[in-house]
């Protein structure tokens, strides 16, 4: 057997592999036996079929099936021995034509698309800007606001002081002004302006005893849905519900916050983590400053990946090939779209190649370690999106072992924590010109 290689540019080759009977004979022996060690032929028994039974009921079959072993293990072996840094697969050649039944002795022929060279150097001469977004006395009083809510407690109050409160009472339908004969009662609802699409000015300072007409179905804009919910009826019963209804109040429940007290800054933050009010603060602040530093990562990203790809400068890949690659190996690409589709993609497969170079540069490698951190960091923001900032690190380490366990989120978790990992590299060793701006000026970043 023979293997090799010519170039037939700096971006394209073939392998040749030339395979006579002797390479394969062995192969398709040995395979055969064990054919007739598992075959149940009917007149022979089981391990005591003659060979040449064999090769007249599978001959055929095993010699291809062994051949195409024999060609593939050859050309990946020949691929990673040669160190031939491909791009895609390997592809038939389009002018070749074999007839393994009939011929024994082949030339395969495959066409590869060799990758080009990047020569870039990663260093403290590449400038790159890092926009940290400031964290205002506004952001900090809203969260601040967020918490006190979320750990607040409810009281009956006399008056409703803001729209949030809930108001409990009865309900009566009217009819020109006057209680409908024969009218929907609806003994106990509860309601909340804030949900309250018109009308809500009708409840503003309402006190238990008052009595208030408003129109149910037009506070619900139509909502039938909604509409039921307060009337306390089927839908099919709300729908046709138009009338005004006087509701007498009995109850008002308001959302009184939680005070600063120790009990409250354990209740957010862990047990004695602050203990005065300047501690809680600037720990509110340094938590606001950690939910948006990935803002700033990612537009990092976008700046690094900018001047990176300028320090690289224009650099030609094998657009045929990839095209026939793609064409062939994703249902997506078809001969009518694949020009199209070739264009949209062709900035980012050049960027992945710039980012292999700079992952083996920096000699990037995910740890087992490195995914379980992030498996961790993923389910804390899960948490964090509920309003769940204080989890046992027990339940963390429970849910994010549940998440390793999925293939298909560790393959997620090993793409993203491979990308941190270059983008860590980039960070750490070029030149950063850091910035501290508004989040109105960083979002006008990406308006530009």
């Amino acid at each position: 057997m023979n293997v090799s290689h010519s170039n037939i540019d700096q971006m394209n080759a073939v392998i040749s592999i030339e395979i006579e009977k002797a390479d394969y004979a062995d192969r398709v022996k040995k395979s055969l036996r064990a054919y007739g060690e598992r075959a149940n032929i009917p007149g022979f028994r089981r391990g005591h079929v003659p060979q040449s039974v064999l090769v007249k009921m599978f001959g055929k079959a095993v010699k291809a099936e062994e051949v195409n072993r024999l060609i593939s293990e050859s050309l990946y072996n020949y691929i990673s021995d040669n160190k031939l840094n491909i791009l895609g697969e390997p592809m038939t050649a389009e002018d070749q034509t074999i007839d393994i039944e009939k011929d024994d002795n082949f030339t395969f022929k495959f066409d590869i698309a060799i990758a080009p060279e990047i020569n870039v150097t990663i260093d403290n001469n590449i400038t790159v800007p890092y926009y940290n977004i400031a964290v205002t006395d506004d952001m900090v009083a809203k969260q601040d606001e967020m918490f006190r809510q979320r750990q607040g407690k409810q009281i009956t109050v006399e008056a409703s002081t803001e729209e949030r409160d809930l108001i409990k009472g009865s309900m009566v339908e009217l009819e020109n002004g006057t209680a409908k004969e024969g009218g929907m009662v609806v003994e106990s609802t509860i309601l909340s302006p804030a949900y309250i699409k018109e009308e809500k000015e009708k409840f503003n300072g309402v006190k238990v005893g008052d009595k208030v007409i408003f129109n149910p179905a037009n506070a619900c804009q139509d909502s039938v849905g909604e509409l039921a919910s307060m009337l306390n009826v089927d839908r099919e019963v709300a729908a046709n519900v138009k009338n005004d209804f006087e509701m007498t109040v009995t109850e008002i429940t308001h959302l009184q916050p939680a005070e600063h007290d120790q009990e409250f800054f354990d209740g957010i933050f862990g047990k004695d983590t602050v203990k005065n009010e300047e501690e809680y603060t600037a720990k509110v602040r340094e938590m606001i400053a950690a939910q948006l530093a990935p803002e700033s990562d990612y537009r990092f990203g976008i700046d690094a990946r900018k001047a990176i790809e300028a320090a690289v400068g224009e650099f030609e890949l094998p657009a045929e090939f990839l095209k026939r690659w793609l064409v062939a190996t994703n249902e997506k690409y078809t001969e009518e779209n694949i020009a199209e589709e070739y264009g949209k993609m062709e900035a980012d497969l050049k960027w992945h190649l710039i980012k292999e170079h700079i992952a083996k540069t920096f000699e990037v490698k995910v740890a087992d370690e490195d995914l379980k951190a992030l498996a961790i960091n993923v389910t804390r923001q899960q948490f964090a999106q509920y309003g769940m900032s204080n989890v046992p690190d027990e339940l963390l380490e429970n849910y994010s072992q549940e998440m390793l366990k999925s293939k298909e989120s560790r393959a997620q978790l090993i793409d993203r924590a491979t990308e941190a990992k270059i983008q860590d590299a980039i960070k750490n060793a070029v030149k950063l010109d850091v910035k501290e701006i508004s989040t109105e000026e960083f979002g006008k970043l990406f308006q530009a």
